[in-house]
């Protein structure tokens, strides 16, 4: 990475104050940084950072005072995080850049149709009639099934395995181990305790711009589609059942768990470890905490659930104020019940 300072600001739509000709080498921690490296502030909390660093450059708010001096230049911006994560995402462009062509051994199937500017990794495999758009880079050992698309600027990293039939769309990250198009947990209790499986016909829809973690598992339709709609990122370790449908923007924290068929809103948060029980609709914009369960629809949009059963944050903090202190109130109650048995007969 070599950027001047007036090519970051013009990136960033930002206004320097400082020297635009001075050369940028790498990004850092502000508390971290040194000479020819950029950084951000953002948070009010490392404030003192910037009086010390050894940053050539700090990306800040454009409303941001300094206390005072401080030695690098500064790039106002609107949105720092926002500012400094583009620059990132830059960053990690120049980086995958060096890769290229087609590494040996590698297999591609009959009938598919290949983008300009594709890297495919060695020991990867691509099924028949697969179209894999412009610009996508498909690292080591993944596999992809037969049918399926993938869009323009796609990134699958080492060892994805993704089933036929499966829709990428444009600008999707895939990062390895995860698997894409598995069957879903379909079987059929017979007479004898038996299960029978239900075979899974269905597949997956991934929408432009959508994250998806390490080891996440995302599992076909039975009939119809899995939907993971636009803007959606999810952590690693995440468990998408059959039939469900995730929302535009949403984000949903590692180990959390989606089952079949339930569907869940725009702009949601899902923190860690949080289950949601098949067939249930959640709100836009409900934000679930960590190791949360949910049992029941959400239908008010911009819900905040908290416990298991999941029920609302406010109510959840004053039910638990007081069964945190249950032990002593359960003493209190019986030294009364004592009392109460010994008062004297009238």
């Amino acid at each position: 990475m070599k950027f001047t300072l007036n090519e970051i600001a013009e990136l960033l739509d930002g206004e320097l104050e400082g020297n635009g000709q001075e050369e940028i080498f790498s990004i850092s921690k502000i508390e971290e940084a040194k000479k020819g490296s950029i950084s951000f502030l953002a948070n009010p909390k490392y404030e003192s950072y910037l009086y010390t660093t050894e940053a050539t450059a700090v990306i800040v708010g454009k409303d941001f005072r300094p206390q005072r001096k401080y030695n690098s230049s500064l790039l106002r911006v609107a949105d720092p995080y926002s500012g400094f994560t583009s620059l990132l995402e830059e960053y990690q462009k120049i980086l995958l850049i060096g890769k290229s062509g087609i590494e040996q051994p590698s297999y591609i199937g009959e009938g598919c149709k290949i983008g300009e500017n594709i890297y495919r990794g060695a020991f990867s495999y691509i099924g028949q009639n697969v179209r894999i758009g412009n610009n996508t880079k498909i690292y080591p050992q993944t596999f992809i099934g037969d049918n399926t698309n993938i869009g323009d600027n796609c990134i699958i990293y080492a060892g994805v395995k993704i089933y036929a039939g499966t829709q990428v769309g444009n600008n999707c990250i895939i990062h390895s181990g995860a698997v894409i198009g598995s069957d879903g947990f379909g079987f059929a209790p017979q007479s004898d305790g038996s299960y029978k499986t239900i075979p899974q016909l269905g597949n997956v829809i991934i929408e432009d711009n959508v994250s998806i973690g390490a080891n996440t598992t995302i599992d076909c339709a039975t009939l119809d589609n899995t939907i993971i709609r636009k803007g959606a990122k999810l952590d690693n370790l995440i468990q998408v059942a059959h039939n469900a449908e995730i929302g535009e923007n949403t984000v949903i924290a590692a180990q959390a768990g989606i089952s079949g068929s339930s569907k869940v809103g725009k702009n949601c948060v899902i923190a860690g470890q949080v289950g949601i029980v098949g067939h249930l609709q959640i709100a836009d914009r409900t934000t679930i905490a960590a190791q949360s369960g949910i049992s029941k629809s959400i239908d008010k949009k911009g819900t905040f659930k908290m416990g298991s059963p999941g029920f609302e944050m406010k109510d959840y903090m004053k039910s638990y104020a007081v069964f945190r202190n249950l032990p002593e109130l359960w003493e209190r109650v019986r030294q009364l019940e004592e009392k109460i048995l010994n008062l004297p007969a009238k």
